[in-house]
């Protein structure tokens, strides 16, 4: 039996000792003594900060110099450092640029771009499908990061375990050169979130041109192949492979047409092994 969800655990009783909005906050500070992804002087990106805990610990990390620029769906009301920008609005609606003109560094700050983005966003859980709509709203905060993000940029994002989350993390790696999923130990026994903790980041993949994308498409005959049958390193083309072609169908003879006569098949002689009598011959 799985132990009961425990809602005032020390965490939470932490948490509202040393005034932080959530319980939240020290997950990313066991991340942060892990993979130092904070550094003092950042620009950050926090979306989904609501209620705020996150960039209360951030704010501490990167010292007066740094700035955070948080976004949610719903308000913080907390009350925030001088270093801190929170505003309310969904953020695949708003462009990077955008959220970095409220740091006031959008010029002469690399290249006018974030140096890390955090995620703790997580999607409405229904219980079945939970981790699929998890990596699906993890792909979208990849693709605001590839956007967002300085060369040698950091990524944190909180994601839910399950079928898609290795591809998840492959994709990751295709544009940083460090990505591994973490679980600090204020996560609930019970949950199934890990983070994303992606480092070093090299720069936005490259777009598909429409031509090489009609070049890569798959050639005539490689849809006819069933795949629940044929692994994928034995898939050939069917025109190609002789072991796919259609039996040969026995054809009627033409009415007038004299049967072939029927041969004795040519039988092979006998050949006695030479040797010694054995003891029972006479």
């Amino acid at each position: 039996m799985p132990k009961p969800r425990e809602l005032h655990d020390k965490y939470f009783l932490q948490a509202k000792a040393e005034g932080y909005a959530a319980r939240s906050a020290y997950k990313l500070k066991q991340i942060q003594e892990r993979y130092r992804v904070l550094r003092p002087g950042d620009t950050v990106l926090d979306l989904g900060c609501a209620p705020g805990s996150w960039m209360q610990v951030a704010s501490e990390i990167i010292g007066p110099h740094g700035v955070i620029v948080g976004i949610d769906l719903l308000p913080v009301n907390i009350k925030l450092p001088a270093n801190v920008r929170a505003i309310q609005g969904d953020a695949f609606k708003v462009t990077p640029r955008e959220l970095l003109q409220l740091t006031h560094r959008s010029k002469g700050w690399s290249d006018g771009l974030f140096s890390v983005v955090l995620s703790d966003m997580a999607p409405n859980t229904a219980g079945i499908g939970d981790d699929l709509r998890s990596v699906t709203l993890c792909r979208r905060v990849l693709e605001i990061a590839e956007k967002a993000l300085a060369p040698g940029g950091r990524l944190v994002m909180k994601v839910l375990e399950g079928e898609l989350y290795p591809d998840l993390m492959r994709e990751a790696l295709g544009v940083f050169d460090f990505a591994r999923g973490y679980r600090p130990d204020a996560t609930r026994e019970v949950s199934r979130e890990i983070f994303a903790v992606c480092m070093r980041f090299r720069g936005s993949r490259p777009e598909v041109p429409v031509d090489a994308a009609k070049a890569t498409a798959a050639p005539a005959g490689w849809a006819d192949l069933p795949p629940a049958k044929v692994p994928p390193h034995k898939r050939v083309l069917v025109e190609k492979d002789p072991r796919r072609q259609p039996s040969r169908k026995f054809k009627p003879l033409a009415k007038g047409t004299p049967e072939p006569e029927a041969k004795e098949p040519k039988r092979r002689p006998f050949k006695r092994k030479s040797g010694p009598p054995s003891k029972g011959s006479a």
